[in-house]
């Protein structure tokens, strides 16, 4: 992994969400400079997809701004999008089309043109490993390829950020162990902010760890401090507990 600059890749400043009374996320706030690859951690509903769909453009906040390579995500969102791979927990494949097709399908969309085209479509193919696979139809690739053809898309246009929901859900360990290797892989000259609940994966690949609880930042740091009372498992338990009454109480009028 290269040494993370100075420079902040991908910012959160005081994000919030809401659909009607329910609060998505409250207040999220986080930089992550470039070279980094960090673990967004935390349970299922705890705001994770919502917090990335917004960073990546995805989805417009309600509150507060997204920043990728210092352009506001709201404001600058084409420009944003051409610095940003995303790739979310069920991606945009299309069963009916080959990875081939895939990848000229999303080059074309994003006015990549040949021969650059074909020449990042050789890119990832190799980088992801589809050569076996490349002109097979999506619908009936296992889950593992599909996740590969999705990394393809994600890093179809090189982003210099990479952004992952839940990556590895659903993957068996012998595709889990391949796809780590690669976003290890990546981190070497990407700054990449994956989401996951699994706990091996902060291990796996990250050293500085962002926990999301009921919507909230309640740690922010690296990996080994969640670890310095228990193990993972251990820490886990305590955050997500952490502050439950108080959040509850705000999100019911006062009553716990």
């Amino acid at each position: 992994m290269v040494e993370a600059s100075n420079a902040a890749m991908i910012e959160a400043k005081g994000l919030s969400k809401f659909f009607g009374s329910f609060v998505a996320i409250e207040d999220i706030t986080f930089s992550i400079p470039g070279g980094q690859i960090v673990a967004f951690l935390g349970p299922n509903g705890a705001g994770k997809s919502t917090t990335m769909r917004i960073l990546s453009g995805f989805l417009a906040s309600s509150e507060g701004s997204a920043l990728v390579a210092g352009l506001d995500v709201s404001r600058d969102r084409l420009e944003a999008s051409r610095r940003v791979g995303y790739l979310p927990e069920n991606g945009p494949l299309y069963d009916d089309m080959t990875p081939l097709e895939l990848l000229r399908f999303f080059g074309e969309a994003r006015g990549m043109n040949n021969p650059r085209l074909q020449d990042r479509i050789d890119a990832v193919t190799e980088q992801c490993a589809l050569h076996d696979i490349l002109e097979k139809p999506i619908g009936k690739l296992s889950r593992g390829y599909r996740q590969r053809a999705g990394l393809a898309q994600a890093l179809l246009h090189d982003p210099e950020v990479l952004i992952m929901d839940e990556p590895t859900a659903g993957l068996d360990p012998n595709q889990i162990r391949d796809f780590r290797t690669n976003i290890n892989r990546l981190g070497e000259s990407k700054t990449i902010l994956i989401s996951t609940h699994i706990l091996q994966e902060v291990e796996a690949v990250a050293r500085r760890v962002l926990f999301i609880h009921r919507g909230r930042i309640v740690f922010d740091g690296p990996s080994g401090e969640l670890r310095q009372s228990g193990s993972l498992e251990e820490a886990f338990y305590r955050l997500t507990d952490y502050g439950r009454s108080d959040t509850v109480a705000k999100r019911n009028g006062g009553k716990v």
